[in-house]
C-alpha cells in the first residue's frame, strides 16, 4: 500500500507509477489507456466520471481500509455502481475463466497427474458458482434497488442492511484449492505454469477482498445515508 493521497491535479500516469494495481480501478471506470500527461480531473471529465468518487476509491484502495472513516461521504453512488458492475464483469467474464484455463493446462501438461483434473475443476467450479451467485444478487437485486432510491423510490420490503447481512466472504473453496496445489500436487522440478496459476489465484483473491471492502465500507454506508433521507421525508 502507498501512503500517497492522490488529488485531482495529479497526472493519471503518476498514480499508476505509484501503485500499478490501480490499473484495475481505471479499467473499471471505463478509462482507456493512452492518457498521456493529462490530470485525473481532465480524464474524469472527459469520461463522464465523478472525480471525487474516482479519487475516493483510488485513495481508499491505495491507503488501505484503516483510513476509510467517512470516506463514503465523498462518493456518488451512480459512479460506484458503474465501478462495481464493471468489476463483476471482469471477475466473471475474464479473470476467473482465465485461471480455469491455466489450471487445465497444468494438468494437461503431465498425463500422470490427470486424476487431479477432476479435483481442480470441482473446487474451482464450485468457487465460481459461489462468486457468480454473489455478484448476480448484487447486479439484479441490490443495484436496481439503489437506482430506485436515486429517484426517490423506497421499497418498503427491502433495505441495504439485508445485503449487508448476506455479504459473506466467498473464499473458502479457493483456499482449499490453493492448499491442494501447494501441499499435495505432485509436481516435479520447476513448474513455471503452476507457479503462475498460484500467483494469479493469490492476486485474484486479494482483488476480490478489496472489492468487498469497497462495498462494505463505501457503498453500503453511502446507501444508508440516502435511505435515511428518504425515510425522514415520508
Amino acid at each position: 500500500m502507498q501512503n500517497n493521497i492522490f488529488t485531482t491535479n495529479d497526472k493519471m500516469s503518476h498514480i499508476i507509477d505509484c501503485d500499478h494495481s490501480l490499473l484495475l480501478v481505471i479499467s473499471r471506470f471505463d478509462i482507456s489507456l493512452g492518457f498521456g500527461d493529462k490530470t485525473v480531473n481532465d480524464i474524469c471529465k472527459a469520461n463522464g466520471i465523478d472525480t471525487n468518487s474516482f479519487l475516493t476509491i483510488v485513495n481508499f484502495l491505495s491507503e488501505g481500509k484503516h483510513n476509510s472513516v467517512n470516506k463514503y461521504e465523498s462518493v456518488e453512488l451512480a459512479s460506484i455502481i458503474r465501478y462495481l458492475k464493471n468489476a463483476h464483469s471482469y471477475f466473471l467474464n475474464y479473470k476467473l475463466p482465465a485461471i480455469r484455463g491455466k489450471l487445465l493446462q497444468v494438468v494437461d501438461s503431465s498425463a500422470e497427474n490427470a486424476p487431479f483434473k477432476e479435483i481442480f475443476l470441482r473446487f474451482f467450479d464450485d468457487y465460481f458458482t459461489e462468486v457468480k451467485k454473489h455478484m448476480d444478487y448484487e447486479n439484479n437485486i441490490v443495484f436496481p434497488y439503489v437506482t430506485d432510491l436515486f429517484n426517490g423510490k423506497k421499497n418498503p420490503q427491502y433495505n441495504i442492511s439485508v445485503f449487508e447481512q448476506k455479504h459473506d466472504q466467498i473464499d473458502s473453496k479457493m483456499i482449499e484449492l490453493k492448499n491442494i496445489l501447494l501441499k499435495y500436487y505432485p509436481s516435479k522440478g520447476s513448474n513455471h505454469l503452476l507457479t503462475e496459476v498460484l500467483f494469479d489465484i493469490y492476486a485474484c483473491e486479494k482483488d476480490l477482498a478489496s472489492h468487498n471492502e469497497v462495498e462494505d465500507l463505501l457503498f453500503v454506508p453511502a446507501v444508508k445515508v440516502i435511505e435515511q433521507k428518504i425515510t425522514e421525508t415520508i
